[in-house]
């Protein structure tokens, strides 16, 4: 790995700080970062991945709790000397002990810092020798409630194998936008920059290609003329379950940051006929340039609430509505670093009336014959079967057609679920 700046890892470490302090993770500092993106992206989520390994070494070897921002650099001290192949271990070592020194009482926190880094670099085989003795939860960094639940609905291997599936850095990958280009002129347009995608395996109908890492999407060739998207294939099982069609009215109900919206706009052939809602007003701009780029501007984009239809649409009725409800993110956790600990009873709890109160909502948007497909990008079953099969129970007007769900081990793509529920 090429040597970093200093500047890079304090700000990783104030970042992962600021995570520790308030639990919120700082999405759009992230997508602010100008210099050394990558470097930076890769030690936050490396380390929030590993939290439950970056707390048990923060237990093993600093016997008074540090300052936030302390802990926050010892994590990308930690992260670099234990998960990263190719680290410069004097630089990792020498440019947070500096880090260090940015805070009240900064000399006696860069002791610490080189101290327990040194230490930990020393004891590297120990370390690893002792980690395997720890419990599945610490080894795998998942919460233990979490790991039993899905051992419990995938089996034992298949729990882990999502686990660790979960801790590998999440890949890139782009659908290729066949109304804008044809596959292979785009393929050697990246061959021409020296940029050899792959094939993802799930290609048939959509084209996705995965990039090799550090390649920056906004640099590619054909990024402003709209070739492609940024989309994981498992965000398509949704949209071929709904199979919208030309001159029919479809709605996208929770749209930003626009990908299944503009695969519904692509399978239709236009933006005519599509309608993009979206709660969060300051994410509309990037909704309605994704859906400009690629050649969708003709998509109506409206800020609305899911749980409050006639506010936003008035009576509309529609053939085809896409339901993608806020969810616990558990199918992509290798892709939010930071939402395997935001998981517990009480918030998937508040989760399941959210979703029984959006699908209740939508339901009764759809035209006589209409179909709504639910979905997620969640594996709990709470969220996803048991909670439409409920909901079905009680409103015999509708009728459950199909489920899919993608496994992200089996997939190779983020988890996700989908149903097809058609209205009488």
């Amino acid at each position: 790995m090429a040597r970093t700046g200093l500047n890079s890892r304090l700000m990783a470490a104030q970042i992962i700080a600021e995570w520790l302090e308030n639990g919120n993770f700082p999405e759009r500092r992230l997508a602010r970062l100008k210099r050394d993106r990558g470097f930076v992206m890769e030690l936050v989520h490396g380390s929030l991945r590993q939290q439950a390994v970056m707390v048990w070494l923060e237990q093993r070897w600093v016997k008074r709790t540090p300052s936030v921002l302390t802990r926050g650099i010892l994590q990308v001290g930690f992260y670099q000397l234990l998960f990263l192949d190719d680290v410069e271990v004097y630089a990792a070592i020498n440019e947070c002990v500096e880090a260090a020194k940015c805070q009240p009482n900064g000399l006696g926190a860069a002791k610490l810092v080189n101290g327990v880094l040194r230490r930990c670099d020393r004891e590297r085989t120990a370390v690893q020798e002792a980690l395997a003795k720890e419990s599945e939860a610490v080894q795998l960094s998942h919460p233990a409630e979490l790991l039993r639940g899905w051992q419990a609905a995938y089996g034992v291997e298949q729990a882990r194998a999502l686990a660790e599936w979960n801790n590998c850095p999440a890949e890139t990958i782009l659908r290729v936008e066949q109304s804008r280009v044809e596959a292979d002129a785009f393929i050697d347009a990246l061959r021409g920059v020296d940029i050899e995608p792959l094939l993802h395996p799930s290609s048939e109908r959509e084209v996705f290609l995965v990039l090799p890492r550090g390649v920056s999407v906004a640099a590619l060739p054909g990024y402003e003329e709209g070739w492609f998207a940024v989309q994981d294939p498992a965000t398509a099982l949704s949209v071929d379950l709904l199979a919208p069609r030309g001159g029919e009215l479809v709605l996208d109900a929770c749209a930003a940051p626009g990908g299944k919206t503009i695969l519904m706009a692509s399978r239709m052939r236009s933006g005519a006929g599509v309608v993009a809602m979206e709660l969060h007003a300051d994410r509309l701009p990037k909704l309605e340039a994704n859906l400009g780029r690629l050649g969708f501007a003709g998509v109506e984009v409206v800020q609305g609430d899911a749980r409050a239809p006639q506010e936003a649409l008035g009576d509309r009725v529609f053939d085809a509505i896409l339901l993608d409800v806020p969810c616990s993110n558990s199918g992509v956790l290798r892709r939010r670093s930071d939402a395997r600990w935001r998981m517990d009873a009480d918030r998937l709890k508040a989760l399941n009336v959210l979703q029984f109160e959006i699908l209740t909502a939508w339901a009764m948007r759809l035209r006589s014959g209409g179909r709504l497909v639910y979905s997620t990008c969640s594996l709990e079953a709470g969220e996803n079967e048991l909670l439409v099969s409920r909901w079905v129970a009680a409103h015999p007007d509708f009728q459950l057609d199909r489920e899919v769900k993608a496994f992200p081990p089996e997939a190779q793509t983020d988890g996700a679920f989908a149903a097809l529920i058609r209205r009488r």
